[in-house]
């Protein structure tokens, strides 16, 4: 899903996430939280708040980032859930177990146009909880969008990195960033790919591999071959140079052969 105001305004995409707030919460592991801050960077994400990290600033965290190192650089260490959501409007918590509480759990795909929405307006919180036991229900209780990633009933256990990176990812599809222009091609003139195939009969004929009886049927199927491919100009000039040699090489190894008869 895409949010219209996004994809055509460059201005409000910016603010949209510059308002996206990735908070982690008593992360055990540096590491972590390096992979984290290069999963966000990777989408264009830049606010990482951590709420009591076992350890930070860490080297283990800046070889983990590798080039997110502003990222890490930038980020507010908060004492409290409090602190680190200050001035957040709408928070969506990630949790892996089920929980026995009315909330509405949605996936990433549903749940991130909401934020997307909000966010040009206002910050917005993607709240992750411990490696071991994700967020608490005190946790939760903040939240007012419940994600769960749809995962392999069989194994659930999704590293921190990973589930970062998996919800940044679908928060920039829905922001409207999912799509890449193709390059334009520039396919050769008419006359041009006409003048290609002229020459790649007569190189046939002349290397002796298309013979008159088929020759037609077989020209088709090779028009066909060489038109889903929509030929560029510089492109058609290496084929008609490799016909080219192969006509001379082909008539050079029958004058041999007359040679030496």
């Amino acid at each position: 899903m895409k949010t219209p105001e996004v994809a055509e305004n460059p201005v409000n995409l910016t603010k949209c996430l510059q308002n996206v707030r990735v908070v982690l919460s008593h992360t055990s592991h540096p590491g972590n939280i390096g992979a984290a801050a290069r999963a966000m960077k990777t989408m264009g994400l830049e606010q990482l708040y951590l709420i009591n990290p076992r350890t930070f600033p860490d080297a283990q965290a800046d070889a983990m980032a590798s080039s997110a190192a502003d990222v890490l650089q930038n980020a507010v260490v908060c004492s409290t859930l409090d602190e680190a959501l200050q001035g957040v409007v709408l928070v969506a918590g990630m949790s892996a177990r089920v929980r026995d509480i009315s909330q509405e759990v949605l996936t990433p795909r549903a749940a991130m146009p909401l934020l997307v929405e909000q966010a040009l307006q206002q910050p917005v919180a993607l709240l992750f909880g411990t490696e071991m036991s994700g967020l608490t229900n005190d946790e939760l209780a903040r939240c007012q969008v419940m994600v769960r990633i749809p995962v392999s009933p069989s194994y659930t256990s999704l590293n921190l990195a990973a589930a970062v990176q998996l919800i940044s990812y679908e928060l920039r599809l829905a922001a409207g960033l999912g799509e890449y222009a193709a390059p334009l091609l520039s396919p050769a003139p008419a006359e041009q790919v006409e003048r290609f195939f002229v020459h790649l009969e007569q190189a046939l004929h002349d290397i002796e591999f298309l013979h008159s009886k088929h020759s037609t049927k077989l020209m088709q199927k090779l028009r066909r071959l060489y038109s889903r491919a929509r030929l560029e100009q510089e492109e058609i000039n290496i084929l008609r140079g490799i016909l080219t040699l192969s006509t001379e090489y082909h008539g050079k190894l029958k004058q041999q052969a007359k040679d030496k008869a």
